[in-house]
């Protein structure tokens, strides 16, 4: 099937799907459709040690009916399916509570035919899937790279994939548009030591474009340089101290702010930024921006999840909190617009979400936030997560490197950190050392004055 091909078909099983839940006496209904094949392998010592490929088609549908929504989904495309599909969906919403804030964007606010082009995003580079020998050797070119870092035990794993994904969305308020993706990755987990004194890391990158993607080289090597920086970690001393969340965790924080300014926590008043709209929550010199139109950047789409276009916004403007994030039913709740930041799945209604954010960063590197710490802890890894969403009460626990007099003294994990969000929020200092490609572009934060629980 060719990529036109699956866009056609995909946009014809929408328009039935919509067509039956009419029939079905449904008010109004949307209707989403995806198709992909995923490619991956993984090597262990040089050999393969896992392949798999994967394809299918997915629909969902979305009924509305006197105020109440119900949604179903199903990789089955029969008709005799669409027809069930649509009479289980509107018996369900029957079934379902009244919200008054449920329904579909009026025709003035949807996208239009130009802006749901997706080409200038550049979100599918146009080449056919690798073929299993070459995504193989690049795992193993991977593994070899990071084998070749001295002090390095072994090779975890190492893997290469590829997907290419179309989606369409249609609804009954005369939307109807879809887009295609493709996705590259390659992956490395090295170990060095064994026993109890064993340590991990890893790198792993991925692109929309193959050809923007580092070579496996790069990724397997800097998995083993990771790794062998970890030798001989130990717990850190208890205390206050700074706190330096390097690039790879740091977008962790801001993702936390990014929940708590999402319209569905502020309309349940379970947010403890529900009341600082206007309000300074970051460091004066600081923006948060979305740009959902990114080219080559995987989180980017021309339309939310309900057809409306999407556009570059401020989220935090020099500090101040500019607007939560909403889709039409949360708009609606809070009186305000949408900020066309609707997120869909095949099997559940529409939900805020945002994509491409970027955090400004500052002049100083990571090195020199270091220096100036003085004494303190650097974080490179976290896992759990103990955060109250009314209070921002925080505390995770975390893995690095301590700091003595500046420089990096030995490198850390079982330890505990802790805090409070708006807080830490507050006291940040940003490195500059900004990466590119992530959804969530955000460098190295420098916090002062946190809870380090160790030995």
């Amino acid at each position: 099937m060719t990529r036109s091909d699956s866009a056609s078909d995909l946009a014809r099983l929408t328009d039935a799907l919509i067509a039956a839940a009419r029939a079905a006496g449904a008010d109004e209904a949307d209707a989403i459709a995806t198709s992909g094949t995923a490619l991956s392998v993984e090597v262990r010592q040089g050999a393969l040690e896992h392949a798999e490929r994967a394809e299918g088609i997915e629909i969902g549908l979305r009924v509305i009916l006197g105020g109440r929504q119900a949604c179903v989904a199903a990789s089955d495309t029969s008709d005799r399916t669409l027809a069930e599909m649509a009479e289980r969906a509107v018996a369900m919403a029957r079934e379902a509570p009244v919200d008054d804030h449920v329904g579909l964007a009026h025709p003035d606010q949807l996208a239009s035919d130009g802006d749901t082009d997706a080409g200038p995003l550049q979100l599918d580079d146009g080449q056919p899937l690798p073929e299993p020998p070459a995504l193989l050797e690049l795992a193993l070119r991977a593994e070899a790279a990071a084998l070749a870092v001295k002090g390095i035990s072994m090779a975890e794993s190492a893997s290469a994939s590829a997907v290419q994904r179309r989606i369409w969305l249609a609804a009954s308020n005369g939307f109807s548009a879809g887009y295609g993706r493709s996705s590259h990755g390659i992956s490395a987990v090295a170990i060095t030591g064994e026993g109890l004194g064993m340590e991990r890391d890893w790198a792993g990158e991925s692109r929309v474009w193959a050809e923007d993607l580092p070579t496996p080289e790069e990724i397997g090597r800097l998995a083993g340089e990771r790794t062998v920086a970890r030798q001989g970690a130990r717990k850190p001393p208890t205390g206050a101290f700074p706190i330096l969340y390097d690039e790879r965790v740091a977008g962790t924080l801001i993702s936390h702010l990014l929940g708590a300014v999402n319209g569905s926590a502020v309309a349940r008043g379970s947010s403890w930024l529900r009341n600082d709209l206007g309000q300074q929550v970051l460091p004066a010199g600081m923006n948060l921006t979305e740009d959902p139109r990114r080219p080559r950047h995987a989180a980017s789409r021309p339309f939310d999840g309900e057809g409306l276009r999407t556009a570059p916004r401020l989220i935090v403007e020099a500090g101040e909190l500019q607007g939560w994030t909403l889709d039409l039913a949360t708009a609606r709740k809070l009186g305000m617009a949408s900020t066309a930041s609707a997120m869909r799945g095949t099997s559940s209604p529409p939900s805020p979400g945002t994509s491409n954010v970027t955090l400004t960063a500052g002049t100083a590197s990571p090195d020199e936030l270091i220096r100036e710490m003085g004494r303190g802890l650097v974080v490179t890894s976290m896992l759990g997560a103990s955060i109250n969403a009314t209070t921002g009460d925080y505390s995770r626990g975390a893995a690095g490197f301590w700091v003595e007099n500046g420089q990096i003294a030995y490198p850390v994990n079982e330890c505990t950190i802790a805090g409070n969000l708006r807080e830490m929020l507050m006291l940040m200092v940003a490195a500059n050392d900004l990466p590119d490609w992530r959804s969530l572009r955000v460098p190295s934060l420098l916090v002062e004055g946190m809870t380090v629980a160790g030995e």
